[in-house]
């Protein structure tokens, strides 16, 4: 798999431009089998996950959508991603973390104006400051864990195209 040029991105994302029929490469998605890899489709859209007995943690998965652009060729369009929980258990830490912020950056403006000591808002601003960039960084890690999976994904999306072409 080829790295992305922008080293930031938690959930990369690519773009194929193929010579084949989008309903000739969802027919084949849906006859594939593999061992590891499970594979539902929802209209365009193919959800590319590993089985349950190799699932760890950090397991990705892989979206795609395949969308035709004339009756003989198509565009996927494809993300990877962690389990979609455990994204919406990110995204809610991240909104909390930025509401509570906000709550303590305008609670110690309030004690500031006033003459009042604020260096409990202001030391809890850099804490949650601090835990939210770690999020960050915990993420990076889940994905360097994750990779050897997006690989696997990758390469199965790869053969079972392949094969249409056959």
């Amino acid at each position: 798999m080829k790295t992305l040029p922008n080293n930031i991105v938690l959930r990369p994302r690519f773009v194929l431009k193929l010579n084949l029929s989008s309903s000739s490469i969802l027919n084949e998605f849906e006859k594939t089998a593999s061992n590891h890899i499970t594979c539902n489709r929802l209209d365009e859209h193919l959800f590319l996950k590993i089985k349950p007995n190799n699932i760890h943690f950090w397991s990705p998965q892989l979206h795609l959508e395949i969308l035709s652009t004339s009756k003989e060729s198509c565009k996927v369009y494809g993300v990877f991603g962690p389990n979609p929980s455990l994204w919406t258990f990110f995204m809610f830490i991240h909104f909390a973390l930025a509401i509570a912020i906000l709550v303590f950056a305008v609670w110690g403006y309030t004690n500031w104006s006033l003459h009042k000591p604020y260096f409990l808002q202001l030391s809890s601003i850099v804490f949650m400051s601090f835990t939210w960039v770690s999020l960050y960084f915990f993420g990076r890690i889940g994905k360097q864990k994750g990779q050897p999976q997006m690989t696997e994904l990758y390469t199965f999306m790869q053969q079972t195209i392949a094969k249409c072409t056959l």
